[in-house]
């Protein structure tokens, strides 16, 4: 047979994108070093180090959803070109939605799970899996991240 096969790239190949830094690499020194390939192309570190160039240590890598429902900032869904379109972090992460119907359950999921968020700020006691919002909310989140 003829034609190419594409290769993994090679650990010291692999690079993603920040926001403030442009491409970072993972520090040899992670556990997810030698990790060519990743489901999500999203990570979410905890450490970022400048020597030679730019690492990112102690990362993970997060899915879609998880990210839309937890990530920082707001989110904001729109119309474009067709589209309906989800981002976040002032429009530097987007998403495209399958339909306007899937955009308007997700941004109202996060809304809920937002306010569920700082129900139990004000009321630290408050078991969010015996009440019948919080559990709603949690159990429809796990459904999602879990089947998706």
């Amino acid at each position: 047979s003829t034609g190419a096969v594409k290769m993994q790239p090679k650990a010291e190949e692999l690079k993603f994108v920040t926001k403030n830094d442009g491409y970072v690499h993972i520090h040899p020194s992670s556990v997810n070093y030698q990790s060519r390939h990743f489901e999500s192309p999203y990570l979410v570190y905890h450490e970022k180090i400048k020597t030679s160039r730019v690492f990112i240590r102690d990362c993970s890598m997060v899915s879609v959803y998880p990210l839309v429902l937890l990530g920082g900032g707001q989110m904001h869904m729109q119309l474009q070109k067709g589209e309906f379109v989800i981002s976040l972090d002032d429009g530097w992460i987007r998403f495209v939605a399958a339909s306007h119907q899937v955009a308007e359950l997700v941004k109202e999921l996060r809304c809920e799970l937002d306010q569920l968020l700082q129900d139990k700020i004000k009321n630290p006691s408050m078991d969010l899996c015996m009440c019948p919002r919080g559990s709603r909310i949690i159990g429809m989140i796990v459904k999602l991240v879990t089947t998706q």
